[in-house]
């Protein structure tokens, strides 16, 4: 009887198995299993696959998949639990597309397991054309978030993933976009390890993230993709990770083209496998085999980085009698079903923030209501629904949809699109062609629903946008092309208006702010959005939502966009007031806080401390609440931020209903960042903020509510994490 070759014996390790696979390549296999686009070895049975797999907010650009709001939207839910459950839905269907894609033959790009989410980038700066891929601007917000995405996508079997994420792009990376393949992100210790690391360690060190993508800009001097210290030192030495790194799509020849790091392709390849990137999405490593002739890169090198991305083929079963592998069983027919769906309509719901409610306009009586105007370029888009790395969803729902859909029968809708997104009019039109019929579909409504923003177009990844932005970026904060005008003459008819905002990213939305009565952000808002926003408008449910992201007043007010100081950046560090803040969203009911408690005043270095509210619903409709802490060093020795988020939990309370909501701070929470990067907890006075908003005036002004709070001390001797 044959002896099995160690790589099919299941009782060895992955590893094991793995090594044994890639001694018995020749070094021209090894190096073409390297590629993003790995071709088959016919003599080990080895079959084709296509690393280059996208799952942002619902199996991407491989057929009919759910589709879920934008990850900034999913960012609005403020729940753990629901990031969970969506990226469980998504590798479900990924692996039921998986299986019946393989049984076909498709070996195809976008048709693997190996999914390149999530971003876990900072959303520092509003104009950031990619920051709508992100989960907004708080590392702890991102890091929490991230992890349940992670989980989600790679399940909880003992043996197998049922997916591979990636946490992406390491490190210092969010924009300029027209830049990327030449720019030197320059950051401080400090703010590299308080602001643009803590996410990624949190997708390592906790959530086991099986693979990590290089990011296309330099770091201080080094290319992200070639980072000793990125790549060597932080990642696999200081955080212990085990799995593979790639990099960003055709990155590594832009250390000799724009970097100008090195002089050849040979040498950028080294320089990228020596530094620990294991496989390349693009063909830049077809010059591995030349490196290695040149000296440059050793064998045993390009072993180790080919034995990681054997491993993670094994770890998803690819190797194995599909019957051993649980995951293998998932049902074609579960992509896109019912449940799915249904489900991706309640993440949705609960991802719009409603951002002003002037005298209660909202909710909507439909049976007090004969006709509504439905105005502007995103009120029947379907490009505003979807946002950027999207699938096909089965079935669209535009905000027109959505209300015509939910209205009496009997109800009139006077429909016009008001004006291009951009654009000042419509083929050979004069300017403005659509300002008569918007003015005439307001006057003869009882109410008009402006929607308004921008789409994917406009902001978004450099290669994807189709204007004159700045190569994804946005260059200002304003409503672009005419929408603005639009807004202001709708208004000026005197109906009741209620502004729609689809966007991916904050708007200086300051002259709606003081004259529309109602604002809501819906982001993104995937393939159910028109339904959910209707359902929102008509009084279903209430919103819940919490803006992930601050909402600046201007674009003069912020630093040089490339500037990667957090200095006057996001909630935590800027100066002026803000427009809407950072974890703000109001509600259809009223929430009160009261009775904060501490488990202690006084705790030793190196203890935790609980704390608890009373939170009561005393509104007039049930509604999820996202309750927020957040914690302020008080007596810190270094620059610390004016306070951080520390927790946060989204409960349900129905009409005076009353609920305690406890957190805990841990020790390493209560730490700050120095100038060296060191994260030290020194003896001193903390103060605890708890309430629906950040502690800030602009946000109890807005909510109308006082946040709770509370201070204790931190005694002892001072501790380095």
């Amino acid at each position: 009887m044959q002896d099995i070759p160690g790589y099919k014996n299941t009782k060895l390790s992955f590893e094991e198995r793995a090594k044994d696979l890639v001694s018995r390549m020749t070094l021209e296999e090894k190096v073409t299993q390297m590629l993003h686009e790995a071709p088959a070895i016919l003599r080990l049975e080895i079959p084709s696959y296509n690393w280059w797999n996208e799952a942002l907010h619902g199996v991407a650009r491989a057929g009919t998949a759910t589709m879920f709001p934008q990850a900034i939207g999913m960012a609005a839910t403020f729940d753990e639990e629901l990031l969970y459950k969506i990226a469980d839905v998504i590798s479900t269907e990924g692996r039921a597309k998986f299986h019946e894609f393989q049984r076909k033959g498709d070996h195809d790009i976008y048709k693997g397991l190996t999914f390149w989410s999530p971003n876990v980038n900072i959303f520092r700066d509003p104009r950031w054309g990619r920051g709508h891929e992100t989960y907004g601007e708080d590392p702890y917000l991102t890091g929490r978030l991230g992890v349940a995405f992670i989980r989600g996508l790679q399940g909880s079997d003992e043996k197998y993933l049922k997916a591979a994420a990636c946490a992406k792009h390491f490190a210092v990376h969010s924009g300029p976009e027209s830049m990327r393949h030449e720019f030197n992100a320059v950051v401080s210790k400090k703010d590299m390890w308080e602001t643009y690391l803590p996410a990624f360690k949190e997708c390592v060190k906790e959530a086991n993230v099986e693979a990590v993508m290089g990011a296309y800009n330099r770091t201080n001097g080094e290319p992200c993709c070639g980072s000793r210290t990125l790549l060597k030192e932080i990642l696999r030495e200081e955080w212990g990770f085990k799995g593979h790194v790639v990099s960003d799509c055709w990155a590594i020849k832009d250390f000799h083209e724009f970097h100008m790091v090195t002089k050849t392709a040979p040498e950028s390849v080294a320089l990228a496998v020596n530094n620990g990137c294991d496989l390349n999405c693009g063909n830049m490593y077809a010059n591995l085999l030349l490196a290695h002739k040149e000296g440059l890169v050793t064998e045993e090198t390009i072993d180790e980085s080919v034995t990681r991305l054997m491993v993670t083929r094994m770890k998803l079963g690819m190797f194995d009698d599909p019957s051993e592998v649980s995951y293998t069983k998932i049902p074609y027919e579960i992509n896109d079903c019912k449940e799915h769906r249904e489900f991706a309509l309640e993440v949705t719901k609960k991802s719009l923030v409603l951002l002003k409610n002037e005298n209660n306009m909202l909710p909507l009586d439909k049976n007090k209501i004969k006709s509504i105007a439905i105005i502007g370029p995103n009120a029947d888009s379907r490009d505003a629904l979807v946002g950027n790395y999207f699938g096909t969803a089965s079935e669209y729902v535009t905000v027109l949809d959505g209300i015509r859909e939910a209205v009496l029968p009997d109800t009139r809708i006077n429909y016009s699109s008001g004006c291009h997104l951009f654009k000042d009019k419509t083929g050979l039109a004069q300017p403005r062609d659509r300002f008569a019929e918007s003015l005439a579909a307001a006057q003869m409504s009882d109410l008009v629903i402006m929607c308004m923003g921008l789409d994917a177009t406009l902001e978004g990844e450099q290669g994807d946008v189709s204007n004159e932005y700045a190569g994804g970026d946005k260059i200002h904060l304003d409503l672009p092309g005419l929408q603005q005008e639009l807004l202001e003459a709708v208004y000026k008819i005197g109906k009741p208006v209620i502004l729609i905002l689809l966007s991916g990213s904050a708007l200086s939305v300051t002259w709606a702010d003081e004259n529309i009565p109602a604002v809501v952000q819906a982001w993104y808002p995937g393939a159910q959005g028109g339904r959910a926003i209707a359902s929102m408008i008509f009084g279903e449910f209430s919103p819940s939502g919490k803006l992930p992201v601050t909402f600046y007043r201007t674009t003069e007010e912020l630093p040089d966009f490339d500037d990667y100081s957090m200095k006057n950046r996001t909630y935590k560090y800027m100066e002026n007031e803000a427009l809407y803040p950072f974890g703000y969203g109001i509600s259809y009911t009223r929430f009160q806080y009261s009775g904060l408690k501490l488990s202690k005043d006084k705790i030793s270095i190196g203890e935790k401390i609980e704390c608890k509210v009373k939170v009561k619903n005393v509104g007039d409709y049930e509604s999820d609440e996202v309750v927020e802490m957040y914690l302020k060093d008080i007596e810190a020795s270094s620059l610390v931020p004016k306070w951080k988020l520390a927790g946060f939990k989204r409960i349900h309370l129905k009409q005076d209903e009353e609920m305690d909501v406890e957190f805990d701070i841990k020790p390493e929470q209560m730490a700050m960042v120095d100038d060296e990067g060191r994260s030290i907890l020194e003896p001193g006075l903390f103060e605890v903020f708890i309430g629906g908003s950040q502690p800030d005036e602009r946000s109890q002004k807005l909510t109308g509510t006082k946040v709770q709070t509370a201070k204790f001390e931190a005694i002892g001797n001072a501790i380095e994490f």
